[in-house]
């Protein structure tokens, strides 16, 4: 049954999601040579995590200022500062959390508004969901491979073998055959370079001189 804290669950799940993906800083600012993370970056990430936990953002502008500016070749710089609110909305009982961020921008021509709103809404999400800069991955995603322990007296057991090997390969056969079956067991799983190795060893020893 939905409650009140809905949209509080909802948040929490898109953030949990979000710290898993993360966004990285793939574009370039050539002329202050920076890197940062775009509207489209964080829309494309957002939109499936939105619907998948049934979360709704919609924006509201409360005020926006403009500002005329020259630029360094004489032309007109208009700077936009919008002050906007955006309700996040649990679709399953209509629960509301709003928060309140300004967006700031600049253009030459008629755009200076829309980056503004595309400020205001990209830097709400990211302190709304406090998105990384990159993922961690879920504990189940990768199983790191653990070596297994070598059974008690197994590596003393191989310094032997090795000894034998020097004998030849009659003899190395028969005491691979009297070994006890965990010791070759690690040996062919964890270390069969080991085994090549002693046979190397052996078929030197019947090499003619």
């Amino acid at each position: 049954m939905a409650t009140t804290t809905s949209v509080y669950q909802a948040i929490a799940a898109v953030s949990a999601d979000l710290a898993k993906l993360g966004i990285a800083k793939l574009r370039s600012n050539a002329q202050q040579g920076y890197r940062f993370r775009g509207i489209d970056d964080v829309l494309n990430a957002l939109a499936p995590i939105l619907a998948k936990h049934g979360l709704v953002i919609l924006p509201r502008i409360l005020s926006r200022t403009v500002t005329e500016r020259a630029t360094a070749k004489g032309g007109a710089l208009f700077s936009v500062v919008v002050e906007a609110e955006f309700d996040l909305i649990a679709a399953s009982d209509g629960s509301t959390h709003t928060i309140r961020v300004y967006g700031e921008a600049m253009d030459s021509a008629d755009k200076a508004t829309n980056k503004a709103m595309s400020a205001a809404y990209k830097y709400a999400a990211f302190l709304a969901f406090c998105i990384p800069l990159e993922g961690t991955p879920d504990a189940d995603e990768v199983t790191p491979e653990v070596a297994a322990k070598a059974p008690d007296g197994a590596e003393d057991w191989l310094i032997d073998l090795e000894a034998v090997a020097t004998t030849g390969t009659p003899a190395l056969r028969a005491a691979w055959k009297e070994s006890r079956l965990d010791y070759r067991q690690w040996l062919t799983d964890r270390h069969p370079e080991k085994i090549d190795a002693l046979k190397l060893t052996a078929a030197r020893v019947e090499l003619p001189a």
